[in-house]
């Protein structure tokens, strides 16, 4: 295994919280394969990128030699996970949770090592559990302690109802970190609540408490909102390699840091060196490039990774840019051009501050894809296609401003 400080400083990378660190610390030092944790609720057939926020994380601790467990919540799931929900959400039938589950194991080696993955029926044990037993487990937690959880607790203040099945859901989770003595859990910020109940029954059933770490939510195609299916903000990993790396390519580029950090196994230093090289002046959409094919390389394989930018480009060329455009070469100083400056002195549009004004609307593009920092400058040496609105194109060689 890696030294400690590499363990914790991979362990890190994207995560939200750890409670507690020092505990990971300390049980990283023992010297042994840690048991880490992570459930999934088979509620949908299909898996998307958001998902696999918390299999990329997964997949860093089998790295660093620890044992993954990939819990299916197929007990869970027919009670329904109530976080963040404003309502009491219908229990999926038995039949409904067995077939989703049977597509999860096909795709989740997509990502995780197989030869190192514990795939485990949370059913296993619940499945064999008397109403006795439940009764005690029901004991071990208090319904004001439910009602500190933020999303109970709007929904008692607001008089919406809450189910009794609902309680259960967060201690069937905590007892699942029981059964399986788990030393590491993972979750989205948004299962806080129910992952420090796992802390507290393991200490109730003279366990130590297990470390949970969570990850944040994937924000989806629209930047806004959580990556969704019912959204239609989502990306899924069955998703056809044209249509995932068109998918990807549509994404902003402040959206771009984000998933690189969430879902790229690329070092932060290298995205680091991304930020700079496109500080100098490149152009976003190659970057973007290179985080599209990995994706597509993970999920579909090298060959439709190295064949799916050609053919995006060739889609493009062919369905966006005129055959022909004016061909313009502009000149800047040593620090770079400014784009508003660019696009007036390339007579894309009659002034600056029209520039300024279409950039904001998201309305100039470079090489298809849109430029949305008005403080942008190009640097000597680059050239591309720039389009304002439908219609106007030009393609822009950007020359040293020669110094008389």
């Amino acid at each position: 295994m890696p030294e400690i400080p590499d363990q914790l400083s991979l362990i890190r990378r994207g995560a939200h919280e750890i409670l507690v660190e020092e505990e990971l610390g300390q049980r990283l030092g023992q010297g042994r394969p840690l048991r880490v944790k992570a459930g999934f609720d088979p509620t949908a057939p299909d898996l998307h990128l958001g998902h696999t926020v918390l299999l990329n994380k997964l997949r860093q601790f089998q790295d660093l030699g620890h044992e993954a467990i990939f819990l299916i919540g197929d007990f869970t799931g027919m009670i329904g996970d109530p976080s963040g929900k404003s309502a009491t959400r219908p229990p999926l039938t038995r039949d409904e949770v067995i077939d989703n589950a049977r597509t999860y194991e096909g795709q989740i080696f997509r990502i995780l090592d197989p030869e190192k993955t514990l795939v485990m029926f949370n059913s296993s044990w619940m499945g064999e559990m008397s109403a006795a037993d439940m009764i005690q487990l029901a004991a071990k937690h208090t319904v004001a302690r439910m009602l500190e959880r933020d999303d109970f607790h709007k929904r008692y203040s607001t008089g919406q109802p809450i189910a009794i099945h609902e309680f259960l859901y967060p201690l069937v989770q905590g007892y699942d970190s029981v059964a399986l003595k788990a030393d590491v859990e993972l979750g989205g910020t948004d299962q806080k609540f129910n992952l420090l109940v796992g802390r507290e029954l393991q200490k109730h059933y003279g366990q130590p408490p297990q470390v949970v770490l969570t990850m944040p939510i994937l924000e989806g195609l629209d930047g806004v909102q959580k990556m969704s299916k019912s959204l239609g903000n989502y990306i899924g990993i069955n998703e056809p390699p044209d249509e995932m790396f068109g998918k990807l390519m549509s994404i902003s580029d402040e959206l771009m840091w984000r998933y690189f950090e969430l879902l790229s196994f690329r070092p932060m230093e290298e995205v680091e060196g991304f930020r700079a090289q496109i500080a100098a002046g490149a152009n976003p959409r190659d970057i973007k490039f290179l985080l599209g094919e990995e994706l597509v390389g993970r999920f579909h394989g090298h060959k439709a990774a190295g064949e799916v930018r050609a053919r995006f480009i060739e889609r493009f060329q062919k369905g966006a840019m005129p055959e022909e455009m004016p061909s313009v070469t502009v000149a800047a100083p040593a620090d770079g051009l400014p784009l508003a400056n660019l696009l007036k002195e390339a007579g894309l549009v009659g002034s600056t501050s029209e520039a300024l004004r279409m950039i904001r609307q998201g309305a100039v593009r470079r090489d298809g894809e849109r430029i949305e920092d008005t403080a942008l400058k190009l640097p000597a040496g680059s050239e591309a296609v720039y389009q304002v609105g439908k219609r106007r194109f030009a393609r822009i060689t950007v020359a040293e401003k020669k110094v008389s």
